[in-house]
């Protein structure tokens, strides 16, 4: 079978209100505020919970601050655990895309590194876990994205052949990992940094979801 694997963050779902949340919390907590605005941080925010640390600490003066940073992720993810679904939204036609491919024959999955907890639950919050047949968060294998190992295994417990997969993604990270696993690449470029993905040189840009059936077809011919 042929997949079609999905990064989640930026790629499925806008998270990024959510995360800075959770990010501002352990801001608070330091005594220094909200130090991130989810209006010009979201592309920091989709980068994951390491880097909106460290901005808030730049902002701080204390970018280096790498002790700081440890001790104040799990906070983060615990805050972000309490809070996973307020602001988050799907992209629009996101799911319309996932059916349309699951008519077609396609295996659909999710390849994150969100820890793997994290993203079922935020699924499962929105609704639409069980469009997915398979699975894999940042902690479920020994690696994480860019290696590529955890794209053939989102590609195998899908029920596909890891080599007859693409990536949906929004990131370097997503680039790379389709790179080394030596499959497709499609940048989406309606998140915070989609102007920067065409530099990234993907084998495709994905400006609407309804574009996508056709597009995995071309790209798995």
């Amino acid at each position: 079978m042929k997949t079609v694997i999905f990064d989640l963050d930026g790629t499925l779902a806008d998270t990024s209100g959510d995360l800075i949340a959770a990010a501002n919390v352990c801001f608070r907590d330091m005594g220094a505020g909200d130090l991130l605005n989810p209006a010009t941080d979201a592309g920091t925010a989709l980068r994951g919970g390491r880097a909106m640390l460290r901005l808030g600490m730049e902002r701080l003066g204390r970018g280096e601050d790498e002790a700081t940073i440890d001790r104040y992720y799990p906070v983060l993810l615990e805050a972000y655990a309490g809070a996973i679904d307020v602001y988050t939204q799907m992209y629009p036609g996101a799911m319309d895309a996932v059916a349309e491919l699951g008519a077609m024959g396609f295996g659909v999955g999710i390849c994150t590194n969100k820890p793997e907890g994290l993203a079922e639950t935020l699924m499962q919050r929105l609704g639409v876990r069980d469009a997915f047949a398979s699975l894999v968060g940042a902690d479920t294998l020994p690696v994480r994205k860019p290696d590529p190992e955890p794209l053939f295994e989102a590609a195998r417990r899908a029920g596909g052949d890891p080599a007859r997969c693409i990536l949906i993604g929004d990131s370097d990270t997503d680039r790379n990992t389709a790179r080394a696993a030596g499959v497709p690449s499609v940048l989406v470029t309606f998140g915070p940094a989609g102007e920067d993905m065409a530099a990234l040189e993907p084998e495709a840009l994905l400006e609407r979801y309804s574009d996508l059936p056709a597009l995995a077809s071309r790209l798995l011919s």
